[in-house]
């Protein structure tokens, strides 16, 4: 396992990131290894020229997967747009299920 910083390349897609490694080779960030948060878009957390420290985590052949929340957990634990925590969703989503459970019963109430 190695730690690179190198800067990253254009987004293939919005779940993928490529780095140019420092010996010239090229290695991929899968969006499940950027942070320990949900990530929608992996573009919120890396940007084009940025310097990011990666570790590879795995080789087949010429591919190369890298990992940020591995070889950087403060950067992986950040909090930057589009980037939400699992809990905070979750309580999102029973908060606002709670309401509209409730407006459906006051509703049928009045019926």
């Amino acid at each position: 396992n190695e730690n690179f910083n190198k800067p990253s390349l254009p987004a293939i897609n919005f779940s993928e990131k490529i780095v140019d490694l420092p010996d010239g080779s090229r290695g991929l960030i899968h969006i499940s290894e950027v942070s320990d948060k949900y990530v929608k878009n992996i573009n919120n957390y890396l940007s084009i020229g940025q310097k990011v420290k990666v570790m590879i985590i795995a080789k087949n052949g010429s591919k190369i997967a890298l990992s940020v929340r591995k070889a950087d957990p403060d950067h992986a634990m950040a909090n930057v747009s589009g980037g939400q925590a699992f809990e905070s969703m979750m309580e999102k989503f029973l908060k606002d299920s709670n309401k509209i459970q409730k407006e459906i019963m006051d509703r049928s109430s009045l019926v």
